[in-house]
């Protein structure tokens, strides 16, 4: 080719860095605009909206037939979406699914993917048509309510944006990645949604057309809408996350799987898993979980099985005899998605620009698009009704002079001719003389007149009705409100979504009523804690009421008043320190038998809770005075014990086979007062036993005969007196002026006779006369009695019937209750 041909003129000079800016920014905003992010309005991207338009041009309403998935797919993409064909199915596959769509907008017949992440059949396979709800999204677009605009090849026309008679972008929620930004708007309660709505036109309503009106505070809108709703259940940890997000746009909150801790038959443990955090795939999650077993990151468990149906999801997670479920738990939390993040970023477009949007501006933008669409409606309604109603005044004139309107039509030899001669004649528009022309004989009939009567002064009250809404914003707001209501009534349910506190964000004292309580633990290790004023008074010698129902071979050991602000501290076999605040027990009611502790404390293989203590505050000058079984007694400051961790803390060091049956709280100079099951005890000064670090063994408190074990310790004030109880239900009481002190480590003194009659000593207690005492047997029975009506007596007495046992059944437990205590709430623990 001649390069003299080349005409030069035609060349455009670009410099290619900006070339490439701009076409990049063209790139960006096509992509941010027309694909990636919703309308705030209809909370539907660009796909979406297309695809829902195109089933209401096939007219695949809710109460129409199903139709192929195929056809849907091929109009969507023919006529609006020019893009590919799997693109627009997917999106269409999402919109029916129940665990991806809080509100599901298409009804989908086949096989659409499962929680899984199995992915749906072939377009060819499926069919589908819109939800019921879907109807109020599309609702009255025949009636200009929207604008149109032309679709990509300007063969036809698709809305800009659709009705939408529910607030869809929150309700349904929203993910896209677009150029430089991203939307990711969980889904919400949809009456919670319509309730916030509801209160913002309440506000801008007021009681009155008169009343001046408010705006509606972030606040309000905020008790209305508690957060969150997912499709897949779970529970939201804390309300941090869902403040910051509902004022800022921008927040994240901690997703949690919901499991339960459930007892075997054959003595182990298994967690249940029922609902899993949005948009985890549970396959996949399944997997992590076994390798996690496999690596040995978690330990205990023995087996992992999905046993989900159609009535509900569940994971069965077995674990070993010897597992704490608790720690197992926590760990699946910490390293799998039984434990999510979801950012909240609500970002949508707000007239085609990009806007992070607080949830008082979404609620904003929806309402400011439902005054809009409203209005165009009563417009066209109203333009609709007076145009009939000009034609029917037409009608009522010619029927009023109908012999001449006959004979001018008569004498015309065209209809032009005689619709002129007739607006001449009785004054009427072209639109009505044609109408007139058009009119049928059967019009005549006094039935047919009285029909356009009737008609008339029904298009006259409609008019002035519409005209009513378009003159008063207090009546247009009331229309939505009364729109939006009845969509609640047809498809408001209940939150799936649970919101709980979150410890680390607040203090949950703060949110809790102090209560005194009864916290009881059960040979094999089941903890409850049940209110004081259960347990009814009764009189010495009673049957008592049952107080748990325990299993063979179980019952309750230890037993004691405090209140639900104390810390529980627990010492087990291997002589460490746990503790607890007392509201974090479970409450139970009175017959049942109670959590596993270890459940609620992350104790080691072998390890079991041999004594519980109720502490308020860890004084300086205060003790935990430890008594082990085979009679050896330490002292340990309590400021030791002040930090626990998780794990426990070692609180003294225990011989082979030896235990801890006794802890208390006390003064340097306390007396202390061991006594043995076989009768015998030991009252001797608290300065004879000195401080000790935690680790040590301590000294010995009682020199125990063959046989003999320590059962317990008092620490005796003046003016008490020493409580004993025996197996057989006998007890008494005795002096404290009849022990004598003796030095640490004697035999000591015969405190109760023991006899086939009385069986062992169970329990001992320093008690004043207003105290009252539970006594609980091997069968759950418990018995509360006054200890003045429990006879004073020597040291070496039998005691008097306390509560009667039947054959084969011993009293296991004693405990008293300060009677001040009930009625005042003693700052300490007696």
């Amino acid at each position: 080719m001649d390069t003299n041909d080349v005409s030069y003129d035609r060349i455009i000079h670009r410099d290619i860095q900006d070339e490439m800016q701009n076409c990049y920014i063209d790139y960006a905003m096509s992509v941010i605009v027309s694909r990636a992010l919703p309308d705030v309005r209809d909370g539907l991207k660009p796909v979406h909206r297309r695809i829902l338009y195109a089933m209401s041009e096939l007219n695949l309403w809710s109460d129409k037939q199903y139709r192929k998935s195929a056809r849907i797919v091929g109009d969507t993409m023919g006529k609006y979406h020019p893009h590919g064909d799997s693109s627009i199915y997917d999106a269409m596959v999402r919109m029916a699914q129940d665990f991806s769509t809080r509100y599901p907008l298409v009804d989908g017949q086949g096989n659409f993917g499962s929680i899984d992440g199995d992915s749906a059949a072939a377009m060819r396979y499926t069919e589908a048509k819109m939800s019921k709800i879907t109807n109020f999204m599309l609702a009255d677009i025949d009636k200009d309510t929207v604008d149109f605009r032309p679709n990509f090849d300007e063969s036809a026309k698709e809305p800009c944006v659709l009705p939408s008679r529910f607030p869809n972008l929150l309700v349904n929620g929203s993910s896209g990645i677009a150029v430089g930004m991203a939307t990711n708007m969980p889904p919400h309660n949809l009456s919670e949604v319509i309730n916030g709505v509801i209160k913002m036109i309440d506000n801008y309503m007021g009681e009155n057309e008169e009343q001046e009106v408010r705006e509606t505070e972030i606040q309000e809108l905020m008790a209305i809408i508690q957060g969150p709703d997912f499709p897949t259940g779970a529970t939201i940890c804390g309300r941090y996350g869902i403040d910051q997000a509902y004022r800022t746009g921008r927040g994240k909150v901690k997703v949690k799987a919901k499991a339960e801790i459930e007892s075997m038959n054959n003595g182990k443990s298994r967690i249940v898993v029922t609902e899993i955090p949005y948009m985890v795939n549970k396959a996949r999650l399944i997997e992590k979980m076994a390798e996690l077993v496999k690596e040995k990151k978690v330990d205990g468990i023995t087996d992992i099985r999905d046993e989900s149906d159609r009535n509900g999801m569940s994971i069965i997670i077995e674990l070993r005899r010897d597992a704490n479920p608790t720690i197992v738990l926590n760990q699946l939390y910490k390293y799998t998605q039984l434990q999510d993040t979801f950012s909240i970023n609500m970002l949508a477009l707000v007239e085609n620009k990009p806007k992070v949007l607080n949830l008082k501006q979404i609620l904003e933008e929806y309402l400011k698009h439902q005054k809009e669409v409203v209005t165009r409606r009563t417009k066209f309604d109203l333009n609709k009704a007076e145009a009939r109603a000009h034609i029917l005044e037409g009608l009522r004139k010619a029927l009023d002079n109908i012999d001449l309107i006959v004979s001018l039509i008569r004498s015309s030899k065209t209809v032009q001719e005689a619709k002129d001669k007739i607006m001449e004649a009785i004054e009427l528009t072209e639109i009505q003389a044609q109408a007139i022309v058009e009119m049928r004989l059967r019009a005549l009939t006094g039935l047919e007149r009285e029909k356009i009567e009737e008609e008339y002064s029904e298009l006259m009250t409609k008019i002035a009705y519409l005209k009513s809404i378009l003159e008063s914003e207090y009546k247009l707001l009331s229309v939505i409100k009364e729109e939006i209501i009845e969509v609640k009534q047809k498809y408001g349910d209940g939150r799936r979504t649970d919101i709980t506190i979150d410890e680390d964000e607040y203090d949950i004292e703060d949110l809790i009523d102090e209560e005194n309580i009864v916290v009881t633990v059960t040979q094999l290790g089941y903890i409850k804690r049940i209110p004081l004023d259960t347990y009814k008074n009764q009189n010495r010698g009673g049957k008592g009421i049952i107080g748990v129902n325990t299993i063979e071979d179980d019952y309750i050991r230890q037993l004691f008043v405090t209140t639900n602000f104390n810390y529980i501290m627990f010492f087990t076999n291997k002589g460490k320190a746990y503790r607890i605040k007392g509201y974090k027990i479970p409450e139970a009611g009175r017959t049942a038998r109670g959590t596993a502790v270890i459940n609620l404390l992350e104790l080691d293989k072998e390890e079991k809770i041999t004594a519980v203590f109720p502490v308020k505050e860890f004084e300086e000058d205060m003790f935990l005075t430890m008594v082990t079984k085979k009679g050896q007694i330490k002292k340990t400051p309590l400021k030791d014990f002040r930090n626990i961790r998780k794990g426990g803390l070692i609180a003294l060091s225990l011989g082979e086979e030896d235990e801890l049956v006794a802890v208390h709280k006390t003064s340097s100079k306390d007396a202390i007062l061991v006594a043995s099951k076989m009768g015998q005890g030991i009252l001797f000064d608290g300065t004879d036993v000195r401080p000790m670090g935690r680790t040590a063994r301590g000294v010995r408190a009682i020199n125990l005969s063959e046989d003999d074990e320590v059962i317990g310790a008092t620490v005796p004030q003046e003016g008490e007196q020493i409580l004993t109880a025996t197996e057989n239900g006998l007890g008494k009481r005795t002096q404290l002026e009849a022990f004598r002190a003796q030095k640490r480590g004697g035999k000591g003194l015969k405190i109760n006779k023991i006899t086939e009659k009385t069986g062992n000593i169970i329990g001992v207690a320093s008690v004043k006369e207003d105290d009252e005492l539970l006594l609980i047997t091997s069968q759950g029975i418990i018995i509360r009695i006054q200890v003045s009506q429990i006879s004073s007596i020597g040291r070496n007495a039998q005691g008097v019937k306390l509560i009667n046992v039947s054959d084969g059944v011993q009293v296991v437990c004693m405990e008293k209750v300060n009677e001040e205590f009930i009625e005042d709430k003693i700052e300490e623990n007696e």
